[in-house]
Formats: C-alpha cells, structure tokens, sequence
C-alpha cells in the first residue's frame, strides 16, 4: 500500500493528499479498456448488368424486374435471359432459393426478346400450360436453378403456398432440344412432359 501522508497548514486546516497512483493502475473494480468493434463485412457488389439485358427485363415484367442469368442458357446457340419479379426477403424467412411472384425466359431472335417461358399464376410456355402446373392458381414461388454445360439451364419451382408441406416437391423445367422451346419433367428428371391447353388436362401429372 501507498502510505497516506497528512499535511497540517498554519492556518490549523489539514489537507489530506493520498498518493494512489499505483492503485489507479492496479486497483479492484477498474474497467477494462474498450474493446474496438470487429468490422462489419461489407456485402458483396452484385454483378452489373448489361443495359440491353436490363432493358429487356423491364420491358418484359416492368422497372422492378431483376435479371437472374443470361448466356446461352438453353444451349441452342442463342442468346436468352431469366428474369424474375423478386419477394424482399424479411429477417424471420427460413427459405432457400428466391421467392418471386414472375419469372419470364425470353430469347434473342434478331435483336427482338421474344417469351419462351413464363411463370406467374401458372407455368407455361407457347403451347400451352406444362405439365404439373397446379390448377390453382399460385401467388408466389420458390425458385431455384442451375445450369449444366451440356443440358443448360433447369428451373426447380415450387408453389409458396406449400411452403409449409414438405412433401410439395419442385417442378422442374428445362429446355427440350427435341420439341426446341421449355417444358417441365417428370419426377425422375428425366423424361419431359408435354403441355396441355386446358389446366384440367395437368392434374393427373402432379402425383
């Protein structure tokens, strides 16, 4: 311990002076230093997009369209692009993929983007509706996709309105380089349905 000195003035005061410095340094109950706050990591850019895709996309589904992918996705040679009205997500989502309430693919013919699919209330292409298509209509789907070098692009779509059911399980659609425009496949992922134009005809394929 430091001692403590006491110092008597003429005029009959006495000043106590506690010399405590090492207390200070080293005493019970002091705080520590603040820690300094770990950077916050920014996120991540999103790739631009070409102004002629994102013209195209607003032209296809209005100013809030999203572009998703673009390339050759059908692997036919020309030029196509996903877009999609995209659902902000909120902080208590727990779901995998975008949700959207649109998705359109539409493909470059000579500088004119034409539909080749289209994905709103129903999935269809210019033949009509696709198989397994719910017959309700739908508000809002889950969706997902990849791309493969040899098949292209495959879309997994799932109505939101099952969300809760796992047993819903995605509608997956590709395109068919024999029949040349979009169509869904069957449970195995491997044989593709034909389309139908009345949405009763869509029914038994959902099973």
């Amino acid at each position: 311990m430091t001692p403590v000195i006491a110092v008597t003035s003429s005029c009959g005061r006495s000043v106590i002076k506690l010399l405590v410095a090492s207390t200070l340094l080293t005493g019970c109950g002091s705080s520590p230093a603040p820690k300094s706050e770990e950077p916050v990591a920014a996120k991540p850019a999103e790739p631009a997009v070409a102004p002629e895709l994102q013209s195209a996309a607003d032209a296809l589904l209005g100013t809030e369209a999203k572009v998703l992918a673009s390339g050759d996705l059908a692997k036919n040679g020309k030029q196509q692009v996903l877009v999609a009205n995209v659902v902000p997500k909120t902080p208590k989502d727990n779901i995998t993929g975008t949700i959207v309430t649109r998705a359109v693919i539409a493909q470059n013919e000579n500088g004119q983007w034409s539909e080749v699919f289209r994905g709103d209330e129903h999935l269809k292409n210019a033949k009509g509706y696709l198989g397994m298509t719910p017959i309700e209509p739908v508000s809002g789907w889950r969706l997902q996709f990849e791309q493969d070098p040899q098949k292209g692009l495959t879309l997994y779509l799932t109505p939101v309105k099952g969300m809760d059911d796992k047993h819903v399980l995605p509608i997956a659609v590709r395109w068919n380089p024999k029949t040349q425009r979009y169509q869904s496949l069957d449970r195995t992922y491997e044989h593709f349905l034909s389309e139908s134009p009345s949405l009763s005809n869509t029914r038994s394929q959902l099973k």
